[in-house]
């Protein structure tokens, strides 16, 4: 060990190394083991504590300290200017920076940019594109169906789908309504122009696409897509998958394929994973067009036909715990355009002036009781046409409900409306499809308002009649249906969910 060579400066050097000696050990303490080389200056002889030294050899050309006791004093002061000089620059350090300038660096926003989940555009590669796929993205799972039936039919088929791709943790893409009910030669109308696409979303919880959004409406490439069969498992009149003009508009063919023999949705639903696939993979047919035979596709899962379909029951629509209706129909509201238009006709009908307030069209609000009790009206939906097959070889006379029977329902219900909600309600709207102008005159005789829809299709197009009477329908704070008329299904569920939930009338 070599000697130590000790100056005037020890002192100052002794109280730093002490003061990191004791931070590491807890708590002072002297050193008293004489291995410490500070020993000697708190303890023993000059010889003691230098043992290798010759006894007449000074450590200093200055004389030693002869006070010890002053010493000492000097050392522990210089140990407590150390301690508070140290606690002194933190404790300066942190009163200077505040908790915000350690973690906020300048020009850095405080807010974080909130995502929209459900914003469309975040689940395609961009603008629609000539073929489908392109615009995919291959990290996101996609499912679609077509319809085939009536309009409100074709609405309900929709609702499956939607409520198939909540189940299956899929992006449900819509296609257009086609024109089925009022002529093949009309145009068809967008998913969206009819209902608030966005609405639906935050109701749902899900992002929902249309076609339209996917591929260019003006696309000549014709792809094609495996879908699952559903229509020949569940009927026994047709042999082949159900026909629908939508793959003709979208430039899609279909190589059809078989599956399960049970439409229901979570039998379909198996299909959307791996091991149900798996099962229930068979032979595919060839599609119309290019003869192609495909597998359903995987990653846009696809069904020919969801109108058939049920969670406990057939036609469960009209049914309370219908978890079709329960976690999307009711979310399907219309688009502030054709409320707007609606409530132009309620307005010419009950002859409202401009500027007064109108019976409530809108569904927006939860609740029409701000509205005043002369401005509330009654909807009537009363389907004769194709109905009458209904009828077999009973009368249409006695088979349809009549004029007197109509109004002793709407007299029930406006008795349940004043005893139950303490509402008063004389204005009634009928919607029909008849056209026999004496039935018309009965309807006038009671007091009750026709649509006028003459320049409606003109003014808009042909869809426009029925949809401003569906949102009519859906708009009064009571509803009288035709029973099996899935119009007036749908009608009595959105007054129900919107307006009166204890609405259940059906003529």
């Amino acid at each position: 060990m070599g000697k130590w060579n000790v100056h005037r400066s020890e002192p100052a050097l002794h109280a730093l190394m002490f003061l990191l000696s004791s931070s590491m050990q807890g708590r002072p303490a002297l050193p008293s083991s004489p291995s410490s080389p500070y020993y000697g200056h708190f303890n023993g002889s000059r010889e003691e504590q230098y043992p290798m030294l010759p006894s007449d050899e000074t450590l200093n050309k200055y004389s030693p300290i002869p006070n010890r006791p002053r010493r000492r004093y000097l050392y522990l002061g210089c140990i407590g200017l150390a301690i508070t000089s140290t606690l002194g620059y933190f404790a300066l350090s942190v009163s200077r920076t505040t908790p915000a300038e350690i973690v906020q660096e300048p020009g850095v926003e405080k807010a974080i940019p909130k995502v929209d989940l459900l914003d469309p555009s975040l689940y395609l590669n961009g603008p629609p594109t000539r073929s489908f796929r392109e615009n995919l993205r291959p990290d996101a799972k996609y499912i679609t169906s077509w319809i085939s039936a009536g309009w409100t039919n074709d609405v309900m088929t929709y609702i499956n789908l939607i409520y198939l791709a909540k189940i299956t943790d899929r992006i449900p893409i819509i296609p257009m309504f086609t024109p089925s009910h009022i002529g093949g030669d009309k145009p068809t109308i967008d998913f969206g122009e009819v209902f608030d696409v966005k609405r639906l979303s935050q109701g749902t919880g899900i992002p929902v696409l249309e076609w339209n959004q996917v591929k260019n409406r003006s696309s000549d490439a014709l792809d094609e897509l495996g879908c699952w069969n559903t229509w020949e498992s569940v009927q026994d009149h047709e042999a082949y998958p159900r026909r629908s003009v939508v793959p003709n508009y979208l430039k899609l063919v279909i190589p059809h394929f078989e599956h399960d023999r049970h439409a229901y949705f979570w039998a379909l639903a198996s299909l959307a994973f791996p091991e149900g696939r798996q099962e229930n993979l068979k032979p595919p047919l060839a599609s119309p067009t290019h003869h192609v035979l495909l597998p359903p596709d995987e990653q846009l899962l696809c069904y020919d036909y969801l109108y058939y379909v049920c969670a406990h029951q057939p036609f469960e629509f009209e049914f309370d715990y219908s978890p079709a209706w329960r976690y999307v129909g009711q979310y399907l509201r219309w688009t502030p355009r054709l409320e707007a238009i609606a409530d132009s006709y309620v307005r010419r009908t009950l002859g409202t002036p401009e500027g007064s307030p109108t019976p409530p069209v809108s569904t927006s609000s939860s609740s029409d009781d701000s509205q005043p009790d002369t401005q509330k009206y009654i909807g009537i939906h009363v389907r004769h046409g194709d109905f009458k097959n209904w009828c077999g070889q009973v009368p249409i006379a006695d088979c349809f409900a009549s004029i007197p029977i109509l109004a002793r329902r709407i007299d029930e219900i406006k008795t349940e409306l004043r005893e139950s909600r303490g509402m008063t309600v004389d204005h009634v709207i009928m919607t029909s499809d008849e056209r026999d102008e004496s039935w018309w005159q009965q309807v006038a005789e009671q007091g009750w308002y026709k649509v006028d829809h003459s320049g409606t299709a003109e003014r808009y197009n042909a869809w426009y009649p029925v949809l401003i009477d569906a949102v009519i329908q859906s708009g009064g704070v009571g509803f009288l249906g035709t029973d099996r008329s899935t119009m007036s299904i749908l009608a009595r569920r959105r007054v129900q969910s919107w307006r009166n939930e204890d609405l259940d009338y059906f003529a």
